[in-house]
């Protein structure tokens, strides 16, 4: 194991634990909206069928919440085990952004859970939906803080380098609302909102595929497509000013992502090709001449720069970062085709008798998450080989450690993650399998003190109404 680069398995290793993190974040942001929207609508209306959305879909979030914490935790070790040069020098202002997500989100998301998931009857309607509203509004705190850290790393700004050689804030607001920050928390919030858009419209076509008629499956799968026919033609708009923002800042991460070596006016866009970092070229590329230059200096004749304009040491790995962005890309316009379809079967009136959109919509369900890991590959592998831009390299980040030890914490964590997340994952889509009912069953008030033990066996005795020592 230790003829093993240790900085290659420490960047797998944290490579695969965000991998795994990552997409229960971004749909249980997107999930804790549209559980305030349901609960309001319920509210407001006094349909049931949106209170039984409600509980159908609580249930799963709370898993997925719990995964998200779960997982989120071991990446905070590995600053600490495999990344300690890195934690040192930017703890300093890293280590206060991550603070506040602790504080004004995740102990704000806690704070409400259990009374968003078991409180209905204890605190009535009004405060429920409060708390509903500030699990909602403490998921997106999270990602508000978790972007700024990142975005920070990506085009650091409002700081200055002590006599350690560590990285200290003299500028706090610049800190926290770095050059790419409000783009980075767009984006990621519509793809938050789309990812759980395509997983709810894809359960819901899932079942109408089965019955047509089932009231709660036609609610989640009308709401879904409306949100994917607004939403995926804004992400893209939001997506072309992200790039913008990009170029100004990160001018090497779009030339790896446009596939673009040499330096020239009106810069084709490469649709595809195979990227030659060797002979710094693209083999069997087929480009559109001054489309790409349009795009990136709206410009027709513009000039974007190369990656030959940058030392072969300081390109990103162009390979990775040109395939990882097309992948997102085509997705998103699949996105908002997919929104278009659905646009034009519900002017028709056949929303819920249109057995192709069903299955498209069920196909690309998981569309959101391959989409959102394909946009942080490009993000995170675009940014090398720094980890904090044009400061910090990778190589200077990592910590002093042998092969054999990440080689065999990762193996470690491979084995678990699988299992772990296998099972929650696999129970996540066995809540799915059953369709949404009338009287959906919410999660039983005494649960949380059964999961704690404190609950006594006697409690559960035959009565009246829970025949047989079932618990009730």
């Amino acid at each position: 194991m230790d003829s093993f680069d240790p900085l290659l398995l420490a960047r797998f290793q944290f490579a695969f634990t965000i991998g795994f993190h990552i997409v229960f974040p971004a749909f249980s942001i997107g999930l804790a909206s549209y559980l305030a929207v349901l609960n309001g609508l319920w509210l407001l209306t006094g349909r049931a069928v949106f209170e039984d959305l409600f509980n159908y879909w609580k249930k799963i979030f709370a898993i997925a919440f719990g995964m998200g914490v779960v997982s989120g935790v071991v990446m905070s070790y590995q600053f600490g085990t495999n990344w300690s040069v890195f934690a040192d020098k930017t703890g300093p202002v890293i280590g206060p952004l991550m603070a506040y997500e602790v504080l004004s989100a995740f102990f704000l998301e806690a704070g409400f859970l259990g009374v968003m998931l078991f409180g209905l009857s204890r605190v009535g309607p009004t405060l429920h939906f409060i708390a509903t509203l500030m699990v909602s509004f403490g998921t997106f705190m999270s990602a508000f803080w978790i972007l700024s850290a990142n975005s920070w790393l990506q085009t650091p700004a409002g700081f200055s380098t002590n006599a350690a050689g560590q990285f200290v804030a003299v500028d706090w607001w610049a800190v926290v609302f770095n050059p790419s920050f409000p783009y980075r928390l767009v984006h990621m919030t519509l793809a938050a909102y789309l990812t759980t858009a395509l997983v709810v419209g894809g359960v819901g076509a899932f079942h109408l595929l089965k019955d047509n008629s089932n009231a709660g499956a036609r609610v989640m799968f009308s709401m879904a497509m409306w949100m994917a026919a607004l939403v995926a033609p804004i992400q893209i708009v939001a997506g072309d000013e992200h790039g913008l923002n990009t170029l100004e800042y990160q001018p090497a991460k779009i030339a790896a992502i446009e596939g673009d070596f040499d330096t020239e006016p009106g810069t084709p866009l490469v649709l595809f090709g195979l990227p030659n970092p060797t002979a710094e070229r693209m083999d069997d590329e087929i480009a559109v001449p001054h489309v790409g230059a349009l795009i990136l200096t709206h410009d027709w004749n513009g000039t974007v720069r190369g990656l030959k304009e940058w030392p072969a040491a300081e390109r990103p790995p162009v390979q990775i970062v040109f395939w990882s962005f097309r992948v997102m890309v085509g997705l998103g316009l699949a996105m908002a085709g997919l929104g278009l379809w659905s646009l034009a079967a519900r002017w028709r009136g056949k929303l819920y008798d249109a057995p192709w959109l069903h299955r498209a919509a069920v196909l690309m369900s998981p569309a959101g998450f391959v989409a959102v890991l394909a946009g942080w590959i490009t993000t995170e592998v675009g940014r090398q080989p720094y980890t904090v831009y044009g400061l910090l390299t990778t190589a200077q980040s990592v910590s002093p450690i042998h092969a054999s030890a990440v080689g065999a914490s990762l193996v470690a964590f491979i084995l678990v993650y699988f299992s772990m997340f296998g099972a929650g994952v696999f129970f996540i889509f066995r809540l799915m399998k059953h369709p949404p009912r009338a009287g959906e069953a919410s999660l039983p008030e005494n649960e949380p003190i059964r999961a704690a033990g404190v609950m006594p066996g006697p409690m559960l005795a035959a009565t009246p109404d829970n025949p047989g020592n079932a618990p009730r």
